[in-house]
């Protein structure tokens, strides 16, 4: 008998479990929106190196009086503005650099003469008519210091590692509860600071601590909701957590739409969720977590309140969960325990998981399966502004278009099994990224709905991922598997921003990397075993064993061989 009897007394997901429940879960849509914030801080307009007092504008075959009615059309490619002073000078001016003409006879477009080319002394004109402020703009994070920019969400990404590992641990040691409570204050604080950074450095630091937060709320809520939910309907509760995620994405996408100031669009985003400090001082220990430490009364304490507010008469209690229901003398469990005598415990690595070839191969591929799935993840969700159409539209579908994912992954799971679903899923996201490549370059419109259908089917295999880990690995390496597996899906967080960067040598390179290795990973995930039904496993030998069920034909032949064994045994038995 273990802890897990609460929920078969007191119910797997009732009233109580679920308002604990979706409390928690809305907060977690904070992280969602924390995470995909700097698709929108971060944006560049279009920009021109500029001279001051202009009088006139030619771009091309066009004429005009101020550089504002061109910079929205403008591209470098198409060659420079060329614009005339008060001074009567004439310059060509292109994004980081401006060419004084010397000497010109008329105001021309084209110019045979000599020039004096500068560089750009923070004299930047930006397109305002989409993106009024980004940080971009405030603080010239262009041409020389453009890499600054792109350095916002990598920097972000190495926060959210941090986090997790901080944060997780701290969970194990002071309880799920005090890390909710103070991961939920910091992201409140901590996102309004944001807004008010005033430089970027300041910016770059905040967002660091925003992401170590944001992360250790959201690897800690798992394991708090996973605590207070019995295993009938985990599956469903720990695989929605991601789909409070994908909610907070949309509403950046709503607000990004909405509010083009950075700092605007940041206090928004970070006091949209503000109402859960309201409540979430009134959130209980789990009753693992009090089990655990021995603190008894306590945990008394919330079973009774469960059962009270459940509407359940039957008074569980604790000691009950502690005592063996087969002992006929009646001692408890822990006096028990007490008396055996201690054997020295053996001190587990990461080597363990590479024990054999057999289980270096599935390490090898499960450690593959959390990266690709990160990588896309954020790949799929950041490179979406970059598709074509309506940048806003984009990424609210990429949020949008999780939801349904899973729940199609939460029925496939527990239908058609684990590798039956995760596989596909894969393969599903390779070819529809593979596929991109031959859309012409005027369909936007299929190009957008095959990297949809990239981001569904990539939202799927993220989302089983944990679980499936759990189920491969025996009892005393599993935590260890799932950690590092976890490390992992960090590592392929923080490749996931230099990835989309390589859009700037091809929009649809991202897509083409995430597709290939999805492809492949999808076909190595055939080799893992099925786990579907099937119990936890103990031992190394057991956890080796999933896959290796014998044949009927020899089953049957191990069958006959012991009959005939039995019968002969008996037959020398008789006088």
């Amino acid at each position: 008998m273990t802890v897990e009897r609460i929920f078969d007394e007191l119910g797997h997901f009732k009233r109580f479990q679920a308002c604990l429940y979706f409390a928690a879960v809305f907060q977690a849509t904070a992280c969602g929106i924390h995470y995909l914030a700097s698709v929108f801080l971060v944006e560049t307009p279009n920009f021109v190196c500029s001279v001051p007092n202009i009088t006139n504008v030619l771009y091309g075959n066009l004429t005009g009086s101020s550089l504002e009615e061109f910079l929205p059309s403008f591209k470098s490619k198409n060659g420079p503005m060329v614009v005339r002073t008060t001074d009567g000078e004439q310059w060509e001016l292109s994004r980081c650099r401006v060419a004084l003409r010397i000497n010109p006879i008329d105001f021309t477009y084209d110019f045979d003469g000599n020039k004096t080319v500068r560089t750009c002394d923070k004299n930047f004109a930006y397109d305002h008519s989409e993106i009024q402020q980004s940080i971009v703009t405030d603080w010239d994070l262009v041409c020389e210091k453009e890499w600054l920019a792109k350095l916002c969400q990598p920097t972000f990404m190495l926060g959210v590692l941090i986090g997790a590992l901080v944060f997780g641990d701290m969970a194990d040691r002071v309880g799920r509860v005090k890390i909710l409570m103070f991961t939920s204050l910091c992201q409140f604080g901590l996102g309004v600071a944001v807004a008010f950074s005033g430089n970027y450095y300041f910016f770059v630091v905040l967002r660091f601590l925003l992401a170590m937060v944001s992360s250790g709320y959201l690897v800690v809520v798992f394991v708090y909701v996973t605590e207070f939910t019995g295993n009938k309907v985990r599956t469903w509760t720990s695989m929605h957590v991601h789909a409070a995620f994908a909610v907070g994405i949309m509403v950046v996408a709503l607000t990004g739409y909405l509010v083009r100031s950075w700092w605007i669009y940041q206090i928004i985003l970070s006091t949209c969720t503000s109402p859960f400090l309201l409540f979430c001082w009134k959130f209980p220990e789990t009753p693992f977590y009090l089990m655990a430490k021995g603190r008894h009364k306590d945990a008394q304490s919330l079973l009774d309140k469960i059962a009270q507010f459940n509407g359940i008469d039957y008074r569980l209690k604790v000691e009950e969960l502690l005592e063996p229901q087969d002992k006929e003398n009646g001692t408890a469990l822990l006096a028990e325990e007490a008396e055996r005598p201690s054997q020295p415990e053996k001190k587990l690595s990461i080597l363990d998981l590479f024990g054999s070839w057999r289980m270096a191969g599935r390490t090898c591929t499960v450690w593959a399966i959390w990266f690709i799935g990160s990588l896309g993840y954020y790949v799929f969700s950041l490179g979406s502004v970059n598709l074509g159409g309506n940048q806003y539209i984009n990424l609210f579908l990429v949020g949008a278009v999780e939801l349904p994912s899973y729940l199609v992954g939460c029925f496939a799971m527990d239908r058609i099994g684990r590798k039956k679903t995760c596989a596909p899923a894969l393969l599903l996201a390779g070819v529809a990224c593979i596929v991109i490549i031959v859309v012409p370059p005027d369909i936007k419109l299929l190009a957008i709905a095959l990297s949809m259908i990239g981001k569904f089917a990539i939202a799927i295999a993220f989302g089983l991922i944990y679980l499936y880990t759990c189920e491969l690995y025996p009892t005393i390496i599993r935590s260890l598997a799932v950690g590092s597996g976890s490390m992992m899906c960090r590592v392929g967080s923080v490749v996931a921003p230099f990835c989309v960067y390589l859009a700037d040598v091809w929009v649809y390179l991202p897509q083409l990397i995430v597709g290939i290795l999805a492809f492949i990973i999808g076909v190595l995930t055939l080799m893992l075993p099925e786990t579907l039904g099937k119990p936890l496993t103990t031992t190394l030998e057991e956890a080796e064993a999933l896959g290796r069920e014998p044949s009927k034909k020899n089953s049957a032949l191990g069958n006959k061989d012991a009959e005939d064994g039995l019968e002969m045994n008996q037959n020398e038995a008789k006088p």
